[in-house]
């Protein structure tokens, strides 16, 4: 009887929570140790599952840079990177997309269904959904005053726009999108593009009320190492200055304050490690992560 109680007392608390997000969108990029882990990819599937059936809309976008790399290995093409990101030419690109539209993206859209789930799996490419343009960077030169050179990173694309239509048509069915993050440029050509940013690209063009970024760590630490349970989006830019925010977290944090600067409400950036971490972090008051909001009034 006291598990039971324990459990009518769980869903209780998580009331308040499930009216205010109700038929509210939640867009989500998974990866990490979660896309790898076989039980906690049962559990994120349940988890997305769960959010449907109690009244949210969540939109999945999927990374796959340790299975690209796998089959890039196998068919002996060495990858090259510059400035954290892939320099893909176009035979990279074949294997990319294979690998993001035709393998992982088929997994997860089988997994959610075989739970008992309603998902559909998109590339950026169906329906024009995310658009693209080459992404254009800049060296960084070992000589003072020496000027940048333009870089060429192959088919290595950033977001020009989002075409909602596709997943509106979806949400109307109670279908859950499933989203490899390939681009299709002007051209029709196929680009490869940072899954955060297409996350964050499509939570703004929804309007979504949150943006949850699964990772392998804790969330953001402090200079102390400790966990920083909610961050104001203007002190990113100071707190990388500073030195607090330092590596792969420094293009997190500014996607999701673009994503809020583009009408996201709130976005999160959160150990996929931890079971249940997505519920967690929506439906309870402590949350499992680092939440980045627009003012510190409402923070948790």
């Amino acid at each position: 009887m006291q598990d039971a109680l324990s459990k009518a007392r769980v869903l209780i608390d998580a009331l308040p929570y499930i009216r205010k997000f109700n038929n509210k969108t939640v867009v989500i990029k998974y990866g990490g140790h979660a896309m790898v882990d076989e039980e906690l990819k049962k559990t994120f599937a349940l988890n997305v599952i769960l959010l449907k059936y109690i009244g949210l809309n969540p939109v999945i976008v999927h990374g796959g840079g340790p299975q690209i790399n796998k089959f890039l290995e196998k068919m002996q093409i060495t990858s090259n990177y510059i400035q954290g990101m892939r320099v893909t030419d176009g035979e990279t690109m074949d294997v990319v997309e294979m690998v993001l539209v035709g393998k992982v993206n088929k997994e997860i859209v089988g997994l959610i269904n075989h739970c008992g789930g309603k998902a559909v799996g998109l590339s950026g490419r169906d329906g024009d959904l995310v658009q693209a343009r080459k992404m254009k960077i800049l060296s960084k030169p070992d000589v003072e005053n020496a000027p940048p050179e333009l870089i060429d990173l192959g088919r290595v694309g950033e977001v020009t726009g989002i075409n909602p239509d596709i997943l509106n048509t979806l949400d109307a069915q109670d279908f859950i999108p499933v989203i490899a993050p390939v681009g299709v440029g002007e051209d029709g050509q196929a680009y490869n593009i940072n899954a955060d940013l297409v996350a964050g690209s499509i939570a703004a063009e929804l309007d979504a009320v949150k943006l949850i970024l699964l990772t392998d760590v804790e969330g953001v630490l402090d200079g102390d190492g400790n966990l920083l349970t909610s961050i104001q989006k203007d002190t990113i830019e100071g707190m990388i200055d500073d030195g607090i925010i330092a590596g792969g977290m420094i293009p997190k944090l500014r996607c999701c304050a673009e994503a809020i600067n583009g009408g996201v409400s709130k976005a999160h950036i959160i150990d996929g490690r931890q079971e249940h971490a997505v519920l967690l972090e929506i439906f309870t008051k402590e949350g499992v992560g680092t939440e980045i909001t627009e003012e510190l009034e409402g923070a948790r």
